[in-house]
């Protein structure tokens, strides 16, 4: 497995359990790179959905990948405060190609005031019928979004005050 290196740029790949791609982030500059943990920045990259359809990102963003939680956090930087876009997914795997992961369809939004929403549950449910998921993935996953919500009231992690203003700058100096 690979290490991301801080500074070089990488692609972003969702997968789904059953190993379809999923979504693809164009360009994403790596502000820390370990085998634990990646951080990265963006800005008004392209993200290219499974169906072949693209769109681009609005604002610059803060993206947190751990290699052992089930979950990794979008920071995006809005005029009104950050908003967070919070995926269950499978902790991260790097390689010459990408950074990579697989989407579990539970999703978490935080908003500036630090409330909080769980969202597509029903996708959740459908998609653990369809693809199989076993009881074993089932727990982690739900035991995760327990572990994210307690990261979200202690304000632990990418929730801390200063975390995604700190990494901003740090992604503005590769922009410069």
């Amino acid at each position: 497995m690979g290490c991301p290196k801080e500074g070089e740029t990488v692609q972003i790949h969702s997968y789904k359990h059953n190993g379809h791609i999923h979504r693809v982030w164009d360009e994403t500059t790596v502000l820390k790179g370990t085998q634990n943990l990646v951080i990265g920045g963006n800005d008004k990259t392209i993200v290219t959905e499974s169906d072949g359809r693209t769109w681009i990102t609005r604002e610059p963003a803060i993206c947190y990948f751990h290699g052992k939680h089930w979950f990794n956090i979008i920071g995006m930087i809005r005029e009104d405060g950050v908003y967070y876009y919070c995926n269950i997914s499978s902790p991260f795997i790097a390689d010459d190609e990408a950074l990579k992961y697989i989407d579990y369809d539970l999703d978490i939004k935080v908003f500036p005031d630090m409330t909080f929403i769980l969202l597509d549950e029903d996708e959740y449910e459908k998609h653990r019928k369809e693809m199989n998921y076993p009881e074993v993935i089932d727990k982690i996953l739900k035991s995760n979004v327990q572990t994210l919500i307690s990261w979200i009231r202690q304000r632990k992690g990418p929730f801390a005050p200063d975390f995604i203003d700190l990494w901003y700058e740090r992604y503005l100096t590769y922009r410069g």
